[in-house]
């Protein structure tokens, strides 16, 4: 079985496992702002590409444009770090898998682009930052999903490009806006 095939099946049976057993998952020790928990193997920091859109490559993972502010680039090495991390409710506030507030909580805290303080829910985060996208980094929101896109590849729970289940990357950033309405919220200056 080549490689990706069993990283997509562990992927899948660790996300069936962790939905199951995430109501019982004991908090790692963390900052109280960090919004949730990544691995932090700092493999998840890929090399620069040429321009001002990130790549998505067939492992999965983002590589950043070369043009992005530090906080851009930031932002995709913190999504690459939980890019293989596991899908729960209530996940990803001070817990080891993830949903979709707390996946983008992640990316825009302290340990990615550092844009936001504490981690938010879908419906705070309507009311986060500035109306309208950014130039970087734009959150869509409504009070039940909401997913970013940075670097024009957008990084969401529920239909990541890998298949698998949990936080993952994909080239169709308008592909979730079929659970919309969403409201666009970004940061001043990205």
């Amino acid at each position: 079985m080549p490689s990706s095939s069993r990283s997509t099946r562990k992927r899948t049976m660790t996300a069936i496992a962790c939905v199951a057993a995430c109501a019982l998952a004991v908090p790692a020790a963390a900052s109280a702002g960090s919004g949730g928990i990544g691995p932090g193997s700092g493999s998840a920091t890929q090399p620069p590409v040429a321009g001002s859109k990130a790549k998505l490559l067939k492992s999965g993972l983002a590589r950043p444009p070369a043009d992005a502010p530090l906080a851009v680039q930031r932002a995709i090495a913190a999504a690459n770090e939980i890019d293989e991390a596991s899908y729960c409710m209530g996940g990803g506030h001070k817990r080891n898998c993830y949903d979709c507030s707390g996946a983008v909580s992640y990316v825009l805290g302290p340990q990615g682009a550092d844009i936001l303080d504490s981690p938010l829910d879908s419906g705070s985060l309507r009311k986060w930052g500035e109306r309208g996208r950014g130039s970087w980094i734009t959150v869509y929101t409504n009070p039940g999903h909401a997913y970013v896109v940075v670097a024009g590849l957008r990084f969401d729970t529920s239909i990541p490009d890998d298949g698998a289940s949990g936080p993952g990357w994909s080239k169709d950033v308008k592909a979730g806006l079929v659970n919309g309405p969403f409201q666009k919220r970004h940061y001043a200056g990205l």
